[in-house]
Parts: C-alpha cells; structure tokens; sequence
C-alpha cells in the first residue's frame, strides 16, 4: 500500500439516538462530535438515523399496509365497465 494516500482507520461510536444504543467499531468516517466510553477513552461520535435496534425489519414492528383498500380502488378507477 502507498503511505499517505489512505484515510484513518481508527475507532468510532455509531449512535442511534432513537433507539438509545450505541456501538464501537472501527471506520474511516470522521466527526466533529466526541463521547466518552465506557473504557474511558474518548471516541468520534457518528449518530446515524436508523440501526439495527430501530429499523422495523429487525425489531419486527413492521407496518401494516391496507392493501384490500388499495386493491378495491385500483378496481373502482381501472375496472371494466361491463362488469
């Protein structure tokens, strides 16, 4: 590898302040933001809007769609006269 052509790899806190979790992981992404963590040490700080403790596929709060509202007025708009 080139020196000095790759970002930082270094440890991050991704928050997801909606959900109230946070992880540390390594990236290249930076921040302005800082935290402390539970190891004492300082971190950049990433919030992000959706993670896997808020997003409906895995917490399994999915929402129900009306679909045979949907259908019943595809049927009204487009139907067949003669029917």
């Amino acid at each position: 590898m080139k020196k000095g052509i790759h970002p930082d790899y270094r440890p991050v806190v991704f928050r997801d302040p909606s959900a109230g979790t946070a992880f540390l992981t390594r990236s290249t992404i930076g921040s302005a933001k800082t935290v402390e963590w539970g190891d004492g040490a300082v971190y950049p700080v990433v919030d992000v809007d959706v993670s896997s403790a808020s997003h409906p596929f895995y917490t399994g709060r999915n929402r129900v769609l009306d679909s045979a509202g949907r259908v019943e007025r595809f049927k009204q708009r487009y139907g067949r006269a003669g029917r």
